[in-house]
This record gives structure tokens, C-alpha cells and sequence, in this order.
């Protein structure tokens, strides 16, 4: 009785649907069948030739639209999920909140959904919020493109007529540089709050301007990122963290007020000059090296994020008389503990994370066989990495990383000569703070104690 109650006063108003799109030729848009991932097509060729409906949909075909890249490719078929796996030796259905198939061909994953029904369907299951739980009811292509997010993504490509199916003039919008929103936006965005952030992230990459109507209420709604379950919104971090505009969609998630409880360290971490500085240098990078198309990692962007509140911890402990390295790996803990309430961040990620941070004091010992076993360190060079942004920000000596440097890619005899060097100014430091730490012995007392009896 409540959930129907609840379902009645979030329901959005039922809107028309267009049932006639417009059909854009290739001769407009430009997209050859030759663009398309050889696996997408397959997978179109194959559904429609056991006489189902099947498009390229969404991301795909907007990123070709503007000249961007597809990082994958999406299909949109009339064909049920069970009717998918069976044409398909290679595929597995997965998902709760809607049934998707994985057909796998070669490399490549190519995500198969089925048109799905109106939103206002008696068997979708909502929480109190008005967020969509589960919805596996299927409909028409025409219903199917109302229930996408922007207008830009509801665009359908088919292969072999090389034809834009567009119902909600995504195309338009797309040269006019706007991203709207299907629907009431207030709607939306409690159906599924991850719509504030994709928002963001689609309008910072493709370099599109919000919608009025689809930004004003961002602010206001912000809260209802808190009932998103952490995994999702972790894998939305990612995707917006990996764009290649990272910067861009932080600053806009700032002005749009959707970084607190993002990432409940965030604020922290750029409210400290210093901080501030690491991560927009790391963000920097992380965005130059996507757009580069080099190989990137989330725990070394993650540690960059959080260092800053980790080297406050580990300093506060050092000064309550803790050792260096059991005071770091607390610190570490105690960091990542109060994060994972919000951020799921994956164990592999968190040992990656780890290994990077625990790593950074050992570089302060340049003498002996030290750094000789550092640099034979799987993670060796990612901890350099991370060094050297350290240096760049102005937390530590560049010294450090400039000796490291030249030891990593030096010959033998030019190691030795560079181990008889002066020590690095990180190097002095810690061997100061050994020196102080480092208790008299019995005899120097003995010496000491006679010499003033004398």
C-alpha cells in the first residue's frame, strides 16, 4: 500500500511519446558502417537477420557525432534477453535493475539491452526516494528512447542502412552545443541521481552547456546522491575521473554543489594550499595521459586524491612519538577506513593504493644496498611517479626525485659514484630525526658523568 502510494506521488507525469522519429542520412551526419566496431556490427547483422529490430544506440554514436573516439559500443534491440543468449554462443545476461547481455566477440564486450517500456509501468519497483530498483518491463523502440537520460544518447544507428533514427532531436542539440534532459528533470534525477553526475561529465567532455531546465535543480536534489549504493557511484567516479576532463568536472561539480559526499575527503583535501596544488597537478596528468591514449590507474589516481590527509595523520602520529612506517601504514588505515564508508573502493585498488604510499619513506634512504632492493620494486616506478608529483607541488626537495632518477637508469660504477654523493635533503632530514631519537649509550653516560664529576 505505501510502496503504491509512494509510486503514485514520484511517478512523473506521463509525457507524449514520439512515435515517428526523424531519419537522418548518412549524407547529414556522416557515419560510415566502415566506423562502427566490425563486433557492433556483427551483433546488428545477426539480430536482425533472425528479425528483430537492432541499433548502435547512446555514447557511441554521439562520440562519432562529434568526432570523438567510442571507448565501446552499446545495442538496442527488440529481441528479450533470453532471445539474445541464444543466438549468441559467446554472451552471458547479467544485471538486477535491468537485464542487459554481454555478447563477447574477439576483445570486445558489446552490452545488448532490450527497448524498454514507459517509465510509468505498474511493475517498476521504486524506493522511498523515488529511485528505480528494479525494471525489467520491455516496450517499444519509441518508449525505450523516452527512458534515456539526455537527448544526445537517445540517437539510434543502424548499420545496414546507415540511417540516425533520432527522437528527441539529439542531433540538434548536439550542434547547438546543449545537453537536455528527456523528460521533468526533477523526475529524472530521482529515478536515478546518477544523472546529475553523467550530466556533468557528458557536458565536460563534449564541451556542451547544461540546460537550464536540467540544471537548476541540481543543487537542491544534491542529497539524493547519498541513497546511490556505493559500488554504482564508485564506478561513476571512475568514468568521470577517466574522461579525460577530470578537471573540467570537478570544477563544474563544485559549481553545480555535487562534491560533497562524493568524495567525503575532497573538500578537506582542497581546502590546504598545498593539497590543493598535488591534485590538480595529478588530475592534470591523469587527463593528458587519457587523451593520449596511455595506460592510466585508479589506485595511483586515488592516492593522489588522499595523500594529503594521510600525511596529516602520519604527521600527528610521528609527533606522538609513533615509528615512521608502523606510523604511515595507521595512517593508512585509518584514511581508507573513513573513506569506504561512502567510496567502495576495490581491494585490488586499495593494495595498489597502499604500495604506492608505503613505498614514499623509503626513498628517503640513499645510501647502502637501500636503493638497490627499491628500485627492483614491482611498484617501483609508480611510487616514483608519485615522488615526483610530490616534488612538483612543493611538499618535498625536487632533489629527491632528480637523484632517484638518474640511480634508476644509471650503469654500476655510476650508481656507486651517485651513492658517495652528499645525501638528499629527504635523505638528511630523516637521518636528523634518527639522531635525535637515537638514545645515549651506556658508556657515553659513564664518560659524560665522569667528565662532570671531574
Amino acid at each position: 500500500m505505501i510502496r503504491k502510494l509512494l509510486r503514485k506521488v514520484f511517478r512523473r507525469a506521463a509525457s507524449p511519446i514520439n512515435t515517428e522519429p526523424a531519419l537522418v542520412p548518412v549524407t547529414q551526419h556522416g557515419i560510415r558502417r566502415e566506423q562502427i566496431s566490425p563486433a557492433a556490427r556483427k551483433v546488428c547483422t545477426v539480430l536482425q537477420e533472425s528479425g528483430h529490430k537492432a541499433f548502435v544506440v547512446g555514447g557511441a554514436v554521439r562520440d562519432l557525432l562529434v568526432g570523438h573516439p567510442p571507448k565501446d559500443y552499446d545495442v538496442a534491440t527488440s529481441a528479450t534477453p533470453e532471445d539474445v543468449r541464444a543466438l549468441f554462443r559467446r554472451s552471458r545476461i547479467i544485471g538486477r535493475r535491468f537485464k542487459i547481455v554481454h555478447v563477447m566477440s574477439g576483445p570486445e564486450t558489446i552490452e545488448v539491452s532490450t527497448f524498454r517500456a514507459s517509465q510509468s509501468a505498474e511493475d517498476t519497483e521504486t524506493d522511498e526516494h523515488g529511485r528505480v530498483l528494479r525494471d525489467n518491463v520491455y516496450g517499444s523502440q519509441a518508449e525505450d528512447a523516452t527512458r534515456r537520460d539526455f537527448t544526445v544518447n537517445a540517437l539510434y544507428y543502424d548499420p545496414t542502412t546507415e540511417h540516425i533514427l533520432d527522437y528527441h532531436h539529439g542531433v540538434a542539440d548536439l550542434k547547438q552545443k546543449t545537453l537536455r534532459i528527456i523528460g521533468d528533470p526533477r523526475a529524472r534525477y530521482r529515478e536515478d541521481p546518477v544523472r546529475m553526475l553523467r550530466g556533468v561529465r557528458l557536458g565536460a567532455k563534449l564541451g556542451l552547456a547544461l540546460d537550464p531546465a536540467a540544471r537548476n535543480p541540481i543543487r537542491e536534489m544534491a542529497e539524493l546522491l547519498e541513497n546511490v549504493p556505493a559500488a554504482r557511484l564508485f564506478d561513476e567516479m571512475l568514468k568521470l575521473l577517466f574522461s579525460g576532463y577530470a578537471v573540467r568536472c570537478l570544477k563544474q561539480l563544485r559549481e553545480e554543489g555535487l562534491h560533497h559526499g562524493l568524495l567525503p575527503l575532497l573538500d578537506v583535501i582542497l581546502e590546504q594550499p598545498m593539497g590543493e596544488r598535488f591534485v590538480w597537478l595529478s588530475l592534470e596528468n591523469t587527463d593528458e595521459r587519457v587523451r593520449a591514449d596511455k595506460p592510466v590507474s585508479p589506485g595511483f589516481l586515488f592516492a593522489t586524491l588522499l595523500w594529503h590527509e594521510v600525511l596529516a595523520n602520519w604527521e600527528t602520529r610521528r609527533k606522538d612519538g609513533e615509528h615512521t612506517q608502523p606510523a604511515l601504514f595507521a595512517a593508512m588505515d585509518e584514511v581508507l577506513d573513513r573513506q569506504a564508508g561512502k567510496l567502495a573502493i576495490t581491494k585490488r585498488i586499495v593494495g595498489d593504493i597502499k604500495e604506492i604510499w608505503a613505498l614514499q619513506p623509503r626513498f628517503e634512504k640513499c645510501t647502502g644496498k637501500a636503493p638497490y632492493r627499491l628500485i627492483e620494486q614491482p611498484r617501483y616506478r609508480a611510487a616514483w611517479d608519485f615522488l615526483r608529483l610530490r616534488a612538483q607541488s612543493g611538499e618535498i626537495d625536487a632533489a629527491l626525485p632528480d637523484w632517484w632518477d638518474r640511480f634508476a637508469h644509471a650503469g654500476h660504477d655510476a650508481r656507486e659514484a651517485l651513492l658517495a654523493e652528499t645525501p638528499t635533503a629527504g635523505e638528511s632530514a630523516e637521518r636528523k630525526r634518527r639522531r635525535r631519537r637515537r638514545k645515549p649509550s651506556a658508556a657515553t653516560t659513564e664518560a659524560t658523568a665522569s667528565s662532570n664529576a671531574s
